[in-house]
């Protein structure tokens, strides 16, 4: 599959909104265009999945242990495949990932399905984590680990969402197992979601 010669994504001078809520949290609608969606659908689609979850998924780079949580050196699985590349390179050219991120994982979310409240494991990666949603909306929680405070945030497909420092490390995040949000008064049915989650691991990931 070729992928888009002409990345449309945001540059480094133009101006990110952080919810001031949760510190750390960036969001970002429409980080990548209709047909760059549609080809990485199409990626996704022609690979093997990995039905270990109520939900599937796809690893690449290093494969996650979900049982343990953590993974290894041993999880290693190659290099990321050409049509996730171009991705990496770009949030790090965004000041997202001082390195380019070498884990990513495709989620895949049918109308009901969702994923419990979680942090990414602090030990396995470094500070940033980001996820792009592709082909239906579904809204995300956040609760502060010590406050219990929540906040919902709408995901539309094509956007990105980054968690660093406070949002990374104090809020868990999931998405609540329902066919339908309601967001500003409208109900928003959900289609089959993928998300692909980008990661780096950590330098001492070696002594874990």
């Amino acid at each position: 599959m070729a992928v888009s010669s002409q990345l449309d994504f945001l540059t480094e001078t133009e101006q990110v909104a952080l919810p001031a809520a949760i510190p750390g949290l960036a969001y970002l609608p429409d980080y990548i265009d209709q047909q760059q969606e549609a080809e990485l659908i199409h990626a996704i689609k022609a690979q093997p999945w990995i039905a270990d979850l109520k939900r599937r998924v796809q690893h690449y780079g290093y494969r996650y242990d979900y049982k343990a949580r953590y993974v290894t050196s041993e999880s290693y699985l190659g290099p990321l495949p050409e049509w996730v590349s171009p991705y990496c390179n770009q949030l790090r050219i965004n000041g997202f990932f001082p390195q380019l991120p070498d884990q990513v994982i495709v989620n895949e979310y049918e109308p009901g399905q969702g994923i419990a409240p979680h942090i990414d494991c602090v030990p396995c990666f470094t500070d940033t984590i980001a996820s792009l949603s592709l082909n239906s909306s579904c809204i995300m929680q956040f609760l502060h680990i010590k406050t219990q405070q929540k906040i919902h945030m709408l995901l539309e497909p094509r956007s990105l969402v980054v968690l660093s420092g406070d949002a990374r490390y104090q809020w868990q995040h999931s998405i609540p197992p329902r066919k339908s949000d309601r967001y500003k008064g409208e109900v928003l049915q959900r289609k089959r979601r993928l998300s692909l989650t980008f990661r780096k691991m950590a330098l001492d990931m070696e002594r874990i």
